[in-house]
């Protein structure tokens, strides 16, 4: 039953940890045009300050220092970038039956040249373009991966747009 006085919340960001910060800022701002907002910074497992503490909190008492880089999407969409000494530089199994995080979605309209600028960037296509309504509207989607084994979908039309004429209508 839905409770009273609800209502969606807004997205604000997600965290995403690489293997090498530098590499991942380059990545996102120079391939999907995320903008910049705090560069590579270097965090100190201390307990005098506010983000200090905050990550011993969070993360525990088994760390010393991390490196953290801001970037937003132009609809104000956050994303946080964590590299940690002891991050593996091997790419993580992709796995999407396990609980938790499985992937996120941009929206580009060019799909095709952006897929391009991610395989010509390191990253992967991981299968053909698919439109969800071949026959009818020209709704794509494609999954795809970065360089650094972090898989995200990628959609030509709004979520909305998409779901709201029934995608699965067929089936």
């Amino acid at each position: 039953m839905k409770e009273q006085n609800t209502y969606p919340r807004t997205f604000s960001h997600i965290g995403i940890t690489v293997p090498d910060i530098t590499a991942a800022v380059s990545f996102y701002e120079n391939v999907m045009g995320w903008y910049v907002i705090m560069p590579p910074s270097l965090v100190k497992k201390e307990k005098e300050t506010a983000i200090g503490q905050m990550c011993i909190d969070v993360f525990g008492e088994d760390w010393e220092t991390f490196e953290i880089a801001h970037l937003s999407t132009s609809d104000g969409v956050g994303i946080e970038l964590f590299s940690f000494p002891e991050t593996p530089k091997n790419k993580p199994e992709f796995n999407p039956f396990s609980p938790g995080l499985f992937h996120f979605c941009v929206q580009d309209p060019n799909i095709e040249s952006l897929i391009e600028k991610i395989i010509s960037h390191g990253g992967k296509q991981r299968m053909p373009i698919r439109a969800y309504y071949p026959d009818n509207k020209p709704y794509k989607m494609c999954y795809v991966e970065d360089p650094f084994g972090v898989v995200f979908e990628i959609y030509t039309h709004s979520y909305e747009l998409t779901y709201s004429s029934g995608a699965y209508a067929d089936m």
